[in-house]
């Protein structure tokens, strides 16, 4: 049974999935009624160092660099559309690949030509994030964003952090008025 998280809710991961360190982050959303325009989120993930940047843009996946060097994250490909039910974009995570200077893993959408298309989160509804362990394929946490993000363009949903040698989770619902480029320009 999958705990459902509120909105800066932290979890220990690692004990709520029985000390598991594959998972399946799974980020969902749906475009309430629009112009007929496609809503192209892009989700992506950054591991961070202490001091809360990426120590190379090959730490942050996304679209165009679907695995980082150390094969501890891993995205499953682009939807461009976000159409049917369940995960619209997937990024594998293996904990037992992802370096002790990695301090953080967030993750994080945003809307592909916001600005161009006029865009924005409170255009979409039923967003999420959850993790599902890899071993057992069960859902360990989830978390609905319920907040009203009609002036931002992209959106942390949570984050994986390093806290006394186990990984917790931190549900965040960070919204930010950025492009693609810019969001994960600011990890670096």
């Amino acid at each position: 049974m999958a705990i459902n998280l509120e909105k800066g809710q932290r979890i220990n991961l690692e004990k709520e999935s029985g000390g598991a360190k594959q998972f399946r982050i799974g980020l969902g959303w749906d475009a309430r009624a629009t112009d007929g325009t496609d809503f192209d989120l892009d989700a992506c993930a950054a591991m961070l160092q202490e001091n809360g940047k990426a120590a190379s843009s090959s730490d942050i996946i996304y679209f165009n660099n679907l695995s980082s060097a150390c094969g501890g994250l891993i995205h499953q490909g682009d939807n461009l559309t976000g159409d049917g039910d369940g995960d619209d974009e997937v990024i594998n995570v293996d904990l037992s690949k992802v370096p002790e200077s990695v301090q953080k893993i967030v993750f994080a959408a945003a809307i592909y030509k916001a600005g161009e298309r006029s865009q924005n989160f409170g255009q979409v509804q039923n967003a999420f994030i959850r993790a599902v362990n890899l071993g057992n394929n069960e859902e360990v946490i989830r978390y609905d964003l319920s907040e009203d993000y009609s002036v931002n363009t992209a959106v942390t949903f949570g984050e994986l952090y390093r806290h006394n040698g186990e990984w917790k989770f931190n549900a965040t619902g960070e919204g930010h008025k950025m492009e693609v480029g810019e969001l994960l320009n600011s990890f670096l």
